[in-house]
């Protein structure tokens, strides 16, 4: 029985029910599994690895609920920097289907180690192009190398240009093939256990890429295996056009026909919605990623997350791709989800009665739009892990996975800001973890991965970019 002690903690931070922040705190782990969480002179005073905290906050483990890790090979492409959605695609379609399998695993290692590297434990990658010898295996193993707790997707394009699409006709694979490699990958890899290191998701890759076909044999196919479902939705107004102009109804009204609301489905983005739509949301279950840098960079639109929090709607946070990013940085994704939450309230009128349109944003009335750090951090923990579907990450409590990061608060960009330390994480420059342990396993330490040696992987990821986008 492998045993984890952390102790003489600054600040741990629970997420759990009571929202508890403990000062002076730790906690004791065997076998990946959380088995007490307190002062620290009441845990056990002895484990096989022991993490002296002191002058450090402990915080649950980010979940990250929308990835395309392959996409690290194709960061800062110069064609692709200044384009909205649609061009930005078909800058990229033709470069990405050329991943091959050993690019493919590089790129997941690159993405996964910068997000251990910021405090990310749980990971959910969208992959949806498989050509040239790529598959969800390879990002599977790359993940169970680095040691980092992953959903991975086995995503699909099967709607070509020929047929109406947005993808080239030859990056997109034939139906009969994709629901047949599902049901391979969900077979031989999910795992519905608790703790379980290894899911599978469903997700066919938007409403411009696939058919109405394999949109619904995909959902019951996902239904009759009991995995969870995926795809992008309402990301740009493009797309909204596309589905009014193709199917006559708005993308989630289209979706819905498709047997695509319940509590088994969330879509990455989810921006372009009005207020039915997200009752629709939260009477279904319906989770929503919100991927704020993305948003902002491929100039997408702000997704209305406090209305969606506000009506019961699950919402996570995702860094997207990183060619839309262009990062994997989940410390920055929740500062960037605080900070935009709160520039949408300067560029719109309060909710509510006309009388209250002038009010300033600081007045009482005004108090449930502002986005706090806490907020922020929720959607980051336990926001995340609710819209995977997992009650067993997100919060630092017994029971639950031991799945954490740890900041060192002294700090020249800390410094001056710890009269909070826990809104410090945010308000101030995102930093490199100091530890990031992933089921009881130290994957991070003194900010440096240690279950792979990176360098080498740097040097290779970086020629296989070059080739591919030559």
């Amino acid at each position: 029985m492998a045993s984890l002690l952390v102790k003489n903690a600054d600040m741990l931070v629970t997420m759990d029910r009571d929202r508890r922040e403990l000062a002076g705190s730790g906690l004791y782990a065997e076998d990946g599994i959380i088995k007490a969480v307190g002062s620290s002179d009441v845990l056990p005073s002895e484990a096989d690895r022991i993490i002296d905290a002191s002058g450090q906050i402990v915080l649950p483990g980010f979940v990250n609920t929308h990835h395309h890790l392959n996409q690290t090979l194709t960061r800062n492409l110069p064609a692709a920097q200044d384009n909205n959605l649609f061009p930005w695609l078909q800058a990229h379609y033709r470069i990405w289907a050329k991943t091959h399998p050993e690019a493919s695993r590089t790129s997941a290692l690159i993405g996964l180690g910068e997000l251990a590297l910021s405090g990310c434990t749980t990971v959910f990658d969208h992959s949806y192009l498989f050509r040239s010898g790529n598959k969800v295996d390879f990002l599977i193993e790359a993940a169970a190398d680095l040691g980092v707790r992953f959903h991975a997707s086995r995503g699909s394009m099967s709607l070509g240009e020929s047929k109406g699409g947005l993808p080239p006709d030859d990056c997109v694979e034939e139906e009969d093939a994709i629901l047949d490699d599902c049901i391979r990958v969900v077979d031989r890899y999910h795992d519905a256990g608790h703790g379980a290191m290894t899911r599978i998701v469903l997700a066919p890759c938007s409403p411009f890429s696939v058919s109405e076909d394999l949109l619904r044999e995909t959902a019951t196919l996902a239904r009759d295996k009991k995995v969870m479902l995926h795809t992008h939705l309402c990301e740009t107004l493009d797309e909204e056009r596309y589905t009014l102009e193709r199917f006559g109804k708005r993308p989630v009204d289209w979706m819905e026909d498709l047997g695509w609301l319940g509590n088994d489905v969330w879509f990455a983005h989810a921006i372009h919605v009005d207020d039915d739509e997200i009752g629709k949301f939260a009477r279904s279950g319906c989770g929503a990623a919100h991927c704020p840098c993305s948003n902002m960079r491929l100039a997408s639109g702000i997704a209305p997350i406090k209305k969606y929090l506000h009506a019961g709607v699950k919402v996570g946070l995702g860094v997207d791709g990183s060619a839309s990013n262009d990062s994997s940085n989940m410390l920055l994704e929740a500062r960037q989800a605080m900070l935009l939450s709160r520039l949408q309230m300067g560029l719109l009128p309060p909710e509510g009665p006309r009388k209250h349109f002038l009010l300033s944003q600081s007045h009482p009335l005004r108090t449930h739009e502002w986005m706090t750090a806490r907020q922020a951090l929720e959607l980051a923990t336990i926001g995340g892990a609710s819209v995977l579907g997992r009650g067993d990450i997100g919060a630092l409590e017994t029971g639950k996975c031991a799945d954490f990061f740890t900041l060192d608060l002294n700090t020249i960009d800390y410094a001056g800001a710890l009269h909070d330390p826990v809104a410090a994480v945010l308000f101030c420059a995102p930093q490199r973890a100091r530890f990031t342990v992933i089921n009881g396993r130290i994957v991070v330490e003194d900010g440096r991965i240690t279950t792979l040696d990176m360098m080498p992987v740097i040097e290779e990821h970086n020629r296989h970019s070059r080739e591919l986008a030559g």
